[in-house]
């Protein structure tokens, strides 16, 4: 029987992963490894029993708590302090060292104990704020967009590839997770673990409890339902700033295939997101809530930048593309609408958490 053990895994990314895997896999045995730290992550522990995969409460950062954890043929680290704002708004960034490079630390032991692959899900804020800032950019008129002649490698018209450059300061948030793919080097140098690192772009999909700093989709889809208010935040209010969207079930299918060739990608990294197909500014997906949820919500406009945002992150998929032959499949539309029907199938549990 193949063993899993997943991270986060009552979180949204997490929690999401596993529910795939066993209903494709029922005869593999999933733990789940979580916290509950993060709001709304103990209502998806139902949903991870019900599916007869085994929840532990833990943390990791306790390298006590994997201590009685059996051996596993993978370990997902899906687990993290996911805000981009962490430590820089005032608060002590103790929280989200101890749990994105601490932890990670211990989850890579444990990997070594079990003779386990590692899946790093690290993010596309590894790259330096600066840099993005600074690129050629075209001013659109319902979004920024990057020109195809550009002054540093690694990025295009199509987004930013893997060998964009690391120089410079990113966030903590992106800082520690750059960290941890270093520490995931090194262990698949000395060690001769398996590992794999794919630099995630926005991620989303239903159950994932979107907030201000982290879940941008879910948060604008909500606010749109119950008819609450929002703001385009910086870049004069424009609402102009794009992303590129994956739906969690697109980068499951992708973790299953590497799962299962895992010995073709051994050390790899991937970027991993939606691309300019699956990509969307805040003024774009505002029309697209309109049109899908039937209601029109104020949207104030607030010109002052916040600390450590970027006018536009577009995932150049070309290297994963051609190494796997994974390509994202649901458009952002489809995104809208499927969180949509999630927010009205599950009104009373998600109101007092999203609305």
């Amino acid at each position: 029987m193949t063993k899993v053990l997943i991270t986060g895994g009552a979180g949204f990314v997490g929690s999401s992963l596993a529910l795939e895997l066993k209903k494709n896999y029922p005869n593999y045995h999933i733990i789940c490894l979580d916290n509950l730290k993060r709001k709304g992550s103990e209502l998806n522990v139902a949903r991870l029993t019900k599916s007869e995969i085994e929840f532990v409460h833990g943390d990791i950062r306790n390298k006590e708590d994997f201590d009685a954890l059996p051996d596993v043929d993978f370990v997902i680290e899906a687990s993290a302090e996911p805000s981009v704002l962490a430590g820089l708004n005032g608060g002590t960034p103790d929280y989200l060292m101890n749990t994105n490079l601490f932890g990670t630390v211990n989850c890579l032991n444990y990997a070594v104990r079990s003779n386990a692959a590692f899946i790093f899900l690290s993010t596309s804020r590894i790259y330096p704020i600066k840099s993005i800032e600074t690129l050629n950019f075209e001013e659109q008129d319902t979004r920024f967009g990057l020109s195809d002649e550009q002054k540093l490698p690694g990025v295009s018209s199509k987004g930013i590839a893997e060998n964009f450059p690391l120089d410079g300061a990113r966030s903590l948030y992106g800082t520690t997770k750059l960290a941890s793919e270093l520490i995931i080097q090194e262990y698949n140098e000395f060690y001769n673990l398996k590992t794999l690192v794919n630099r995630c772009g926005v991620l989303t999909g239903p159950w994932q409890m979107g907030k201000v700093d982290q879940g941008v989709m879910v948060l604008w889809i909500a606010k749109h339902y119950f008819e609450k208010q929002l703001a385009y935040i910086g870049y004069e209010g424009s609402g102009k700033q794009t992303r590129d969207m994956l739906h969690v079930k697109d980068l499951y299918k992708l973790i299953d295939w590497q799962m299962h060739h895992i010995d073709e990608v051994n050390g790899e990294t991937f970027n991993v997101g939606g691309g300019t197909e699956v990509s969307t500014s805040l003024q774009e997906l505002t029309k697209i809530c309109q049109e899908v949820t039937g209601k029109t919500i104020p949207i104030n406009k607030v010109l002052e930048n916040r600390p450590a945002d970027i006018k536009l992150y577009v995932t150049d998929n070309t290297k994963v593309t051609e190494r796997t032959g994974w390509k994202p499949e649901t458009n952002i539309k489809q995104i809208v609408e499927e969180i949509t029907q999630w927010l009205s199938e599950n009104e009373e549990d998600l109101k007092p958490i999203l609305s």
